[in-house]
């Protein structure tokens, strides 16, 4: 379903009913609300919570800001890289006032809010922008973006860029399974039969790589989140993958040390994707820590 958040359309699902504490997740850049995998949403709401999800703006089935442009990524790189603004459509602050608009929509007062990647980025701005509708916070294999911290590994980087051969579904497909042969968790094999489902799923409900680009952009200009993470008064569980090629661990590490009171778990073996085995690992951590802070407040 639609809802109006932030005075633009966002494309919703809402999971476990009415009347339980709410979890509200955050994808990370270019994902869908469908990449959140079924069985974390499945144990979260068998925990006895309520699950909201939602495609980010210009992704997925939410409004879109083609009207934009995107820029040019390789020149906005390199004014970040000196410590210059960047300009982006919009920023992550946007976002995240997206995310709050999306919990006004549902009439939640208040929320676990769970991101991953660029979601834990959105995740961490809206503890430190709106502490009262904040629950808990779970920031997944993300960073507090200080200017200090590595980078992807250059093959990675290079793949963030590269354009697929062509738009056919088999091109794009092949694109996106190379790149998550990049990323993915040493540790744990993963199917790329079923790898293949998702991605060609994900194509079919909507492919917007022009989104992915303004929200490339966006993240490059957040330029001063670091310094507000000190604001957030939520209780706080950072989880992180040890194998990490795009997001490396010293992120994560970097984002709980900024985070009063925040708890920091390393994933050994796991990159910077989802699949079953790690999926275990993080609800062990998850569902616990979710379930005290509720306990609590």
């Amino acid at each position: 379903m639609k809802v109006s958040a932030n005075g633009i359309q966002i494309e919703v699902e809402d999971s476990g009913g009415e009347g339980r504490p709410a979890i509200l997740l955050i994808m990370g850049l270019g994902m869908q609300l469908i990449g959140w995998p079924a069985e974390f949403v499945e144990t979260l709401v068998d925990a006895g919570f309520r699950v909201i999800r939602h495609d980010n703006r210009d992704i997925g089935l939410s409004q879109g800001f083609d009207e934009a442009g995107t820029g040019n990524v390789i020149w906005q790189s390199v004014r970040q890289r000196f410590g210059l603004q960047v300009r982006s459509a919009y920023s992550l602050q946007d976002m995240a006032d997206d995310a709050l608009g999306v919990l006004d929509a549902l009439g939640v007062e208040r929320a676990h809010v769970i991101g991953a990647s660029m979601g834990g980025m959105i995740a961490q701005r809206l503890a430190a922008s709106a502490p009262r509708r904040m629950a808990s916070l779970v920031s997944i294999m993300s960073s507090s973006g200080a200017r200090n911290l590595p980078g992807p590994r250059a093959d990675v980087a290079a793949a963030l860029l590269r354009r697929p051969a062509s738009r056919t579904e088999a091109a794009l497909v092949e694109h996106g399974l190379r790149f998550y042969r990049l990323i993915s968790s040493p540790a744990y094999a993963r199917d790329e039969r079923i790898q293949a489902d998702r991605i060609a799923r994900a194509l079919r409900r909507a492919y917007r790589p022009a989104g992915v680009t303004r929200q490339i952009l966006a993240i490059a200009a957040d330029g001063e989140r670091a310094e507000l993470l000190s604001r957030i008064e939520s209780p706080s569980l950072v989880l992180h993958g040890e194998a990490d090629p795009l997001v490396p661990i010293a992120c994560g590490e970097d984002t709980a040390r900024r985070i009063r009171g925040a708890r920091f778990v390393g994933i050994p073996g796991m990159g910077h994707d989802l699949p079953p085995p790690v999926i275990e690992i993080l609800l062990q951590h998850i569902v616990p820590f979710l379930q005290t802070a509720q306990s609590r407040s």
